[in-house]
């Protein structure tokens, strides 16, 4: 079974206080529902090694934007700093994105990207979608499907041409703007 990701982010045990906001927007560019999960106290810090980097994901103050594009095979998650500097966008692959009780989701395909502030971009957890294909969670549809999202994600990153990562901190003051 693929692991079903919210954008509120229910029953997370490192996350002892947060405010969940949402909206849905499509235009020219995106089409979708976009999450703000404000991040105000956490029990302990979560700090993460991609690739060669150690970075802090989550901390009092943080704040994560998530997109969920209809109809898309990826979803992306823009990570902020308590100054309200990017972190990291971390792109996850997915098999299908959808709402249950007005809160969007996503069914996670293993295979992740990251993008770093720098240029720098990681693929993560390889091992884990061929681990998924072995034990039968997925099948060799949803395992081609995987890679070729990533690629053609990976590719747009180096062009430039990853919208996402472009429109993260206009479409963070959108979802602010909505509900100050």
């Amino acid at each position: 079974m693929l692991k079903r990701k919210y954008g509120n982010r229910p029953n997370w045990q490192r996350v002892l206080k947060s405010d969940y906001r949402q909206i849905y927007h499509s235009d020219k560019d995106f089409k979708g529902y976009i999450t703000l999960l404000n991040i105000n106290e956490v029990r302990e810090p979560l700090i993460v090694k991609n690739g060669r980097n150690e970075v802090c994901i989550v901390n009092n103050g943080y704040s994560w934007l998530q997109h969920f594009p209809i109809g898309m095979k990826h979803s992306v998650t823009t990570m902020f700093d308590d100054k309200g500097e990017i972190v990291q966008w971390y792109i996850d692959i997915c098999n299908e994105i959808g709402i249950e009780d007005n809160i969007p989701w996503m069914d996670d395909l293993y295979l992740d990207i990251v993008v770093f502030p720098t240029g720098e971009v990681v693929l993560l957890d390889e091992d884990e979608l061929d681990e998924a294909l072995q034990r039968g969670i997925i099948n060799q549809v949803m395992y081609d499907l995987a890679w070729k999202e990533t690629r053609v994600i990976t590719d747009l990153i180096h062009l430039g041409k990853f919208n996402l990562i472009n429109l993260a901190r206009v479409h963070e003051g959108m979802v602010k703007v909505k509900f100050n």
